[in-house]
């Protein structure tokens, strides 16, 4: 069995040598108990609640469980690892925890796609609107914001399995796929590999594009009246906001992975590896929970019945 050595000259270095890493194991166990109570309880608020059982609350409550799913890929390992003085991880881990961190940020940004897919429907298309989102329709778009990255990366991942590698070593604090294909000896033949990666980029672009079809639509009609830019507001601003960070994170990482030397500082690394499982596991429960009136009602209602 292959063993990588992962993390090596990641965050450790910079954690064990500096801090003890008790102390770094206790702030990111608390940070991940935080992610699982956010979005743990923001699923079961959706899911317990009939009023909020409404195709907008359903993609939400679906992004609450990819972040758990994502998350849950990542902090056991590593918090293992925290307390370790070996960071290795078996080549088929590695692989595995490729496969999860891809369709975790992938699932996420087709779960925002349905979303814009949703508002755009209700807000450019109200008439048609009940008779197109019915539970089948709603069913097979969630389907769809989850089996599409993970067929996609499972055949990604499979391509990366069937090559040798000559090295050992990751840069980075977790398994990503284009590392590992990096760590493929010079003969091996990476050319499916290359092509993978162009058909995804090619798949989740259209899907932004999508994105902002949709967006000029909801602009122009919603700038029509102050009431339906207050509901922009209050409604789509959330969501709108979600997608800009989650372009912005996306696409700085696959500048870096690709075109970006090593001798960047340590803290933007730490950075550039931590963002995906810290910013929008938290960020997601907390935004929709706060700026959403009725899970903000429903929360308000929830805590005046518990003090009383």
């Amino acid at each position: 069995m292959t063993n990588l050595r992962g993390y090596q000259n990641g965050l450790y270095k910079a954690f064990v040598f500096y801090f003890y890493p008790i102390v770094y194991f206790i702030l990111f166990i608390v940070l991940y108990c935080v992610i699982l109570f956010f979005n743990i309880s923001l699923v079961l608020l959706i899911v317990l609640d009939e009023s909020l059982h409404e195709p907008m609350y359903i993609f939400l409550s679906s992004l609450c469980i990819n972040a758990l799913y994502g998350t849950t890929g990542f902090y056991p390992k590593f918090l293992s690892d925290l307390l370790s003085s070996s960071h290795r991880i078996s080549y088929e881990g590695c692989l595995l925890q490729a496969f999860i961190m891809y369709s975790f940020v992938c699932c996420n940004l087709s779960i925002l796609t349905v979303m814009a897919f949703d508002r755009y429907m209700a807000i450019c298309r109200p008439l048609h609107y009940h008779s197109f989102m019915t539970k089948r329709r709603l069913s097979q778009l969630v389907c769809f914001s989850w089996l599409t990255p993970f067929c996609i990366f499972a055949i990604n991942v499979l391509l990366t399995a069937r090559l040798k590698l000559c090295g050992i070593k990751i840069q980075r604090a977790l398994c990503l796929n284009w590392l590992i294909v990096k760590l493929a000896c010079p003969e091996a033949d990476t050319f499916s590999n290359n092509i993978s990666a162009y058909v995804i980029l090619v798949v989740y672009l259209s899907h932004w594009l999508f994105i902002i079809w949709t967006y000029i639509y909801l602009i122009k009609t919603c700038v029509r009246s102050r009431e339906d830019r207050v509901k922009f507001t209050q409604t789509y601003v959330p969501h709108l906001t979600s997608v800009i960070i989650n372009f912005t994170l996306i696409a700085f990482d696959w500048m870096y992975l690709r075109f970006v030397s090593r001798d960047l500082p340590q803290s933007l690394q730490n950075f550039i590896t931590l963002e995906f499982v810290i910013i929008r596991p938290v960020m997601y429960p907390l935004m929709y929970g706060f700026n959403l009136t009725k899970i903000r009602n429903r929360i308000s209602s929830l805590i005046y019945l518990k003090g009383k």
